[in-house]
């Protein structure tokens, strides 16, 4: 029974979790903050009653703003819809076919009726609507709800779903990255627990999210950043437990070359912040000489006026200047307690990344992925997957000629992704018209060992002779 409840407790909503939001289409990613309010799509509401109810629920916003579960329906929503017509050749969109006006509409919310009950007033209030088909009727009952039902989903953040989220709301962001592409990726990458993954992307943190949810938080995941820090808004939104975090690293991509020369230095940064220390506290020596020389410039004469601005000095001054000083020391100590955290996660990326024995690798940027593809590359163990995105084909061409010139990679793959939606209903299945144009291009191959010698006589060497094939002969 307790597994049982531990099961139960997991499926659950919990205070502090990233949940997903979703109203028909449209998805948002947010945290679950008690007395917090939250916007999504023209409408506020706490998510305070979420907290201990199971994903999927859907719930109605009342007054307030607060949220209630939706009752399960009883299948009586068609009742109205038992009496249509033939067809809509006789239906004149003219705008008088309802009865309720905009404000008779908003005095029935005034009056605290839900989404449900508005829609049954405009169905019984309009003219037209028994004449309809019953094809006709669904579609105007489901057009109406859209508009005038207040119901939130919320849904357990995933791989997919915020794939659709980003897609849908914000594609530039993860490089028009669409989610049938990224389990591709996933898969061709051959990512699963316990491998050692390096990932290169500037899709807001999506595809290291992904990275990391299907390996579960075994392994260990290095990311590779261009720029002065990681971005992971994307990957913060699947709310992974403390221990995945304990798997990922982070290593710069403008120090991959002095890595591999062996010439990289994790205590550069330190020496360079402690010689901008040092110039501080010359500035500071050069500082207090000067006052000293200005001090030494005080004659006898003018002993009385110097002891004077001494004196008159207000102590409130002094203490705004005691008040500066700790500041900068609290925020000397902070600057160096960063350094010495960023000096240490360095350190530990590039410990993991100096064996050359990385298991995949997955690139997914806006930056020409040529030279980080041939940069990279260098760090995986032969007979390893590796998986390039772009949005274009055109630089992943470059890749696929580069690689096929320098060798080092077999099985090199170069794919476009394509996915059509359906709509499938009793006699209404056919494809969605709106859909999306193109999924990108993904190259992928196999890593190789090139550090056999090679076969045959080298040049300058003369070819072995010929073994000379003997006949028998027989004396007569």
């Amino acid at each position: 029974m307790a597994d049982n409840g531990d099961n139960d407790s997991q499926h659950r909503v919990n205070e502090g979790d990233y949940v997903v939001l979703k109203r028909g289409d449209i998805y948002k990613a947010v945290q679950i903050q008690k007395k917090k309010k939250t916007v999504f799509e023209k409408q506020w509401f706490f998510l305070d009653n979420a907290v201990g109810e199971l994903y999927g629920t859907t719930f109605e916003v009342v007054t307030g703003g607060t949220l209630q579960p939706r009752k399960p329906k009883c299948v009586e929503s068609s009742a109205d819809a038992k009496e249509a017509g033939t067809d809509n050749r006789n239906i004149l969109d003219d705008g008088k076919s309802q009865k309720l006006t905009r404000d008779d509409i908003e005095t029935l919310k005034e009056q605290g009726l839900k989404g449900q009950e508005i829609v049954q007033q405009l169905i019984e209030n309009s003219t037209t609507f028994r004449d309809k088909t019953e094809f006709a009727q669904e579609k105007y009952i489901k057009k109406k709800k859209k508009k005038y039902e207040n119901s939130v989903m919320v849904l357990r953040p995933s791989c997919r779903v915020l794939a659709m989220m980003y897609h849908g709301r914000e594609p530039g962001k993860i490089c028009h990255l669409r989610y049938d592409t990224l389990a591709q990726m996933l898969t061709l990458g051959n990512i699963h627990a316990g491998s050692k993954v390096l990932v290169f992307e500037t899709c807001a943190g999506l595809v290291l999210g992904a990275v990391m949810e299907r390996m579960g938080g075994y392994g260990s995941v290095v990311q590779m950043y261009p720029g002065g820090g990681p971005v992971r808004a994307g990957m913060e939104s699947f709310g992974f437990p403390s221990h995945f975090h304990d798997t990922l690293h982070e290593f710069p991509i403008c120090h991959v070359n002095a890595l591999l020369a062996g010439a990289l230095d994790t205590e550069a940064k330190d020496k360079d912040a402690d010689s901008g220390q040092a110039n501080g506290d010359k500035s500071n020596l050069t500082q207090t000489d000067s006052e000293k020389a200005e001090s030494k410039e005080c004659s006898p004469d003018t002993e009385d006026q110097c002891m004077e601005t001494s004196t008159s000095t207000d102590p409130a001054a002094d203490k705004e200047r005691e008040e500066r000083e700790k500041l900068r020391e609290i925020r000397g100590q902070e600057k160096k307690v960063k350094m010495e955290e960023k000096r240490k996660k360095l350190a530990a990326a590039a410990a993991v990344l100096e064996g050359r024995n990385a298991d995949g690798l997955v690139i997914a940027s806006r930056f020409h992925p040529c030279p980080v593809l041939l940069g990279l590359i260098k760090f995986l163990a032969p007979s390893r997957p590796f998986v390039v995105y772009s949005q274009y084909k055109e630089p992943l061409i470059e890749c696929y000629t580069k690689l096929r010139e320098q060798g080092g990679a077999v099985s090199l793959r170069l794919t476009d992704s394509w996915i059509r939606h359906y709509q499938v209903l009793p006699n209404r299945t056919h494809p969605v018209l709106l859909m999306s144009g193109g999924g990108g291009y993904l190259l992928s191959g196999t890593t190789v060992s090139t550090d056999t010698p090679k076969m045959g006589p080298t040049r300058g060497e003369e070819p072995a002779a010929k073994r000379l094939k003997l006949t028998e002969t027989t004396e007569g």
